[in-house]
């Protein structure tokens, strides 16, 4: 049996995804204890934001798809939310049972609240780091994010 080799982008694109991991977890952490004192955690305020987001009011599994999550998850995070009155809950025109997420008054604000703690953050992370080099990292994780939505499988080739 014949071993495949990684080329140097296969390598360089792995080593990147191994760092990306860690960084998740790293902002994840970082993020949980940055709205923490507001009830929050950084899975809750994503959810948060993904409402703020949307152009109009969706459905769960909408906005489970607009994150790239599991929509049993995201349902799970949003019932939470819904019991500290931070969402609520509308009917939809389009779908008797798939109810649409919106904001309550409490939940905008606790938004905004995340928002002003994020600012400082975000900026002194930022401090020291090219806008260029960030523009690039960005188009490189968006592109890599478009191949992945466009197929369903890895695409294995043994002739590569």
């Amino acid at each position: 049996m014949r071993k495949t080799k990684r080329t140097l982008a296969g390598d360089a694109l792995s080593n990147l995804m191994l760092d990306l991991f860690r960084l998740n977890s790293l902002l994840l952490t970082a993020g949980d204890r940055l709205v923490a004192q507001l009830g929050l955690t950084s899975a809750r305020w994503q959810i948060l934001g993904a409402i703020v987001a949307a152009e109009r009011p969706q459905p769960v599994a909408w906005l489970a798809r607009d994150m790239g999550a599991n929509r049993q998850n995201v349902q799970r995070i949003i019932n939470d939310l819904h019991k500290e009155e931070l969402v609520a809950f509308e009917a939809n025109p389009h779908h008797r049972r798939a109810q649409l997420v919106v904001l309550t008054d409490k939940g905008r604000r606790t938004f905004e609240a995340a928002m002003e703690l994020q600012a400082p953050w975000v900026n002194s992370l930022a401090d020291g780091l090219a806008v260029k080099d960030l523009e690039t990292v960005h188009r490189v994780i968006t592109a890599l994010r478009d191949k992945l939505e466009g197929s369903d499988e890895p695409e294995v080739n043994p002739d590569r």
